[in-house]
């Protein structure tokens, strides 16, 4: 058993090794210092695998076959004296390989059996196949992220898998445990990535019904149809984003631009954006991404570049707090 320094340490995990959000779930558990055992398949075969080194972190590994009645066993044993049991299986699989909830909470009653799902345990398309960009396309997330007049973009795997699928089945998990402290039993969670996702959408839904978010892609005051909420190409060719929403913000960011705010439309109407954008456009395109990036710094202005995945790693502020993508979050003042 390994020791985890994280607040939940001494907290035991079985984790039945799949792709993306599952491992990363896991990953997250491991951070907080939970014991994560992750198992693997008995002939090495995982797809992606290449792609998973980080999410692996902060676990131990054993392997087994599950059409291995020893195998199948032997994990059951180890799932009567866990905590948490993670599987990320099609529904049914963990069934039919004699592993699903109803014998693992029979062996075990207090154990908290997390799933990780895109459509769910249930309806019609619960069995199918899918990916991320799948799931958000079906619950309206991607259909609002994108350009004026272009096609949906996918915003790579983050919102789906990690956010609306891997984040909410840790949440699910951390409140059955809490539970049974006071039940004293455990509990199946059923994480959906449709699910999650479908959640993260209700503010945007409820501007909608408030009459502030038209249907049209890239044309709202959150999704780049703003001018002072949206990115600028600079001379460089790169660029900065700005998030001057409040009017402290957007007066800083006027003065950064050495911009008169008598002689500009009122940005409070929608109808004067596209002449606004025109404004901030040209005027960006005056210098290169990190001038402007000295130049905002220190101001009011929420001017900030936009860095590739590699560029951020050595930002001073990320190197100062020794954040970045291999570092856990969040941060405990006693753990």
């Amino acid at each position: 058993m390994t020791t985890g320094t994280g607040p939940l340490r001494g907290l035991r995990v079985v984790e039945l090794a799949a792709i993306g959000p599952a491992p990363f779930a896991c990953m997250i558990l491991a951070d907080l210092g939970a014991d994560v055992m992750r198992v693997d398949r008995a002939d090495g075969a995982r797809s992606f695998a290449d792609w998973h080194g980080e999410l692996d972190r902060g676990r131990r590994t054993t392997e087994l076959d599950l059409k291995n009645p020893d195998d199948v066993d032997w994990l059951l044993r180890q799932a009567e004296t866990a905590d948490v049991l993670v599987e990320g299986f099609r529904p049914g699989v963990a069934e039919r390989l004699g592993i699903g909830p109803d014998v693992c909470l029979g062996r075990n009653p207090r154990l908290v059996y997390g799933r990780m799902t895109g459509w769910g345990q249930d309806g019609p398309l619960a069995k199918s196949p899918g990916h991320d960009i799948n799931y958000l396309a079906l619950t309206g997330a991607l259909y609002a992220i994108g350009e004026a007049g272009g096609p949906p973009v996918p915003p790579v795997n983050l919102l789906g898998d990690f956010a609306g699928g891997a984040m909410f089945l840790v949440a699910g998990v951390l409140a059955a445990l809490y539970e049974r402290q006071v039940s004293g039993r455990g509990q199946v969670v059923d994480a959906a990535i449709v699910d999650g996702a479908g959640a993260m959408l209700g503010m945007l839904t409820a501007m909608a019904a408030a009459g502030q978010w038209e249907h049209e892609r890239g044309v709202n005051l959150l999704d780049g149809g703003a001018p002072f909420y949206r990115c600028y190409e600079c001379a460089d060719g790169r660029h900065v984003a700005v998030g001057a929403l409040e009017d402290r913000f957007y007066g800083a960011l006027l003065a950064g631009l050495d911009l008169d705010p008598e002689r500009l439309p009122d940005r409070g109407d929608p109808l004067n954006w596209p002449s606004l954008q025109r404004v901030f456009d040209h005027r960006f395109r005056d210098r290169d991404r990190d001038t402007w990036a000295r130049h905002f710094d220190g101001t009011e202005a929420c001017v900030t570049p936009v860095l590739s995945v590699v560029e951020a790693a050595a930002h001073p502020h990320h190197r100062a707090r020794g954040s970045g993508p291999a570092a856990p979050a969040p941060r405990f003042s006693t753990a």
